[in-house]
């Protein structure tokens, strides 16, 4: 794992915690280059990006410095489960066949 990669530079924080965590370097530049999604910090000094890797929720944390480099401070992945149909709220068939004959 490299300092300098992909023209962002890496904390000694956010390259163990890719060690620690089994992420590759290359997914956590790509998910801050194209995240799905975005945010602020609650301190607003940072960015949190998102990004989905097959069950892989990838997040990247990331500022600029005074010389308006982009750093990048932390990365987690989380695995994503997928939902239950009751989670989904799928009615049950029956309810859809009954609702199709009587709009």
């Amino acid at each position: 794992m490299q300092k300098h990669f992909g023209g962002v530079i890496w904390t000694d924080h956010a390259l163990e915690r890719l060690r620690e965590r089994g992420i590759k370097q290359g997914d956590a530049w790509a998910t801050w280059k194209n995240p799905d999604q975005s945010r602020h910090t609650r301190d607003k000094g940072a960015w949190v990006y998102y990004r989905t890797w097959g069950n892989q929720k990838v997040e990247v944390v990331a500022t600029r410095n005074k010389k308006k480099q982009w750093v990048i401070l932390s990365v987690w992945s989380r695995t994503i489960r997928e939902k239950t149909r009751s989670e989904r709220k799928i009615p049950p068939i029956w309810k859809r066949v009954i609702k199709a004959i009587f709009p």
